[in-house]
């Protein structure tokens, strides 16, 4: 048995000062980006939304000093050199384009699903790439605290060689209205979290296998509801990814179990926990490890929750990038590659059968990046 490192369950703020304007002011943008940038000393100097007075509104509470009318006002500004957005995404490839046309913008945060298609994926990367400037996208389940000491377990070999993982959410989650309007559902707003840090975890997937059913409680049309996806990776891994966004009946007395858990087998231990978005509270790890814990479980604790903790650690590897003079951990070229599993998984479905992934031509070029 070997001593066990310290855990970094949180990114540590390694640049700030950067200059952000925000666009939307859902939930997403008042309940987790804006918050978490004031706890880390993050500088927002505007804000724009669909309408001026939920950006009013959210300019007040946050102590925002100015409000734009519409986001293309905001991208205008020149004392904005982040533009970070939370806009649906029908409408984010335009603003992307016009950021990176901006001069005065340095770099970019967008939501996932990056673009209603891979197609579109792959066009915002190859744009930014052009126009030399960082697109990062938020994928913001990676600076979970439980999956961030997660892939901190298994690069140090405390499990061995990962055998079998998964991810399993029984959760009812609120589908923004616009959705409604789209051909696609869980798969691109939900499952794309699950699968990406599958990927952040594990590496590459060689192959998929997705099967899918209508919600009982989704109202608006839709195909998939429930999804369950299988995964085969490279080093010969196996992950299951669950989303049963139907979780039970939900009636007056009704007892409410909503939860997502997660486990990761290696042949020298065994990772598992707990997510904590639906109840509100911070996602949890234990551990298992012939090497570091004799085999006895041991539990690490923090206070920090993915809801609004994660989104420091987003826009912070964002400004890293801008001051290394390097490429962001989230950056778009790896999210096509998110986008593409994404993609394979549709297929897969549709067509009844498991999809290789170098079946998904992204049309890689040579970033000089890493992938994650």
């Amino acid at each position: 048995m070997t001593a066990a490192a310290p855990f970094r369950p949180d990114q540590e703020v390694r640049a700030r000062g950067a200059r952000i304007g925000c666009i939307g002011a859902g939930m997403i943008m008042t309940g987790c980006h804006l918050p978490a940038y004031a706890k880390a000393g993050f500088e927002v100097v505007a804000i724009a939304s669909r309408t001026r007075a939920r950006a009013e509104e959210a300019a007040a509470a946050h102590h925002i000093p100015r409000v734009h009318d519409t986001p293309e006002a905001l991208i205008d500004d020149p004392d904005v050199e982040i533009v970070d957005i939370a806009y649906p995404p029908d409408r984010q490839p335009e603003l992307i384009r016009r950021a990176l046309a901006a001069p005065h913008v340095k770099a970019i945060l967008a939501q996932k699903p990056l673009a209603l298609s891979l197609e579109e994926a792959i066009a915002l990367r190859d744009a930014a790439a052009a126009a030399g400037k960082p697109l990062s996208v938020n994928q913001n389940m990676r600076y979970d605290q439980s999956m961030r000491v997660a892939r901190q377990l298994i690069e140090r070999g405390a499990l061995g060689d990962i055998v079998f993982a998964q991810i399993d959410m029984h959760a009812i989650p609120h589908w923004q209205g616009f959705l409604e309007g789209y051909d696609r559902l869980t798969l691109s707003n939900m499952s794309v979290h699950h699968l990406d840090v599958l990927r952040f975890l594990l590496g590459e997937p060689v192959e998929v296998t997705t099967v899918l059913r209508e919600d009982p409680r989704t109202e608006f049309a839709h195909t998939d509801g429930i999804v369950v996806s299988t995964l085969r990776f490279g080093s010969g891994a196996l992950a299951l990814s669950l989303e049963d966004v139907w979780s039970g009946p939900r009636a007056e007395g009704y007892a409410d179990d909503q939860h997502i858990g997660w486990r990761i087998e290696g042949l020298e231990g065994v990772a598992r926990g707990t997510i904590g978005w639906p109840t509100g509270a911070p996602s949890t790890l234990e551990y298992a490890s012939q090497r570091e814990t004799g085999g006895a479980w041991v539990r690490p604790e923090w206070e920090t929750m993915w809801f609004p903790d994660a989104f420091t650690g987003v826009m912070e590897q964002l400004q890293h990038a801008l001051a290394s003079d390097t490429p962001p951990a989230l950056s778009v070229a790896d999210n096509v590659r998110t986008m593409a599993l994404v993609e394979a998984a549709y297929r897969s479905a549709a067509e009844g059968r498991t999809v290789m992934l170098c079946e998904i031509d992204i049309k890689e070029q040579n970033t000089g990046g890493p992938k994650t």
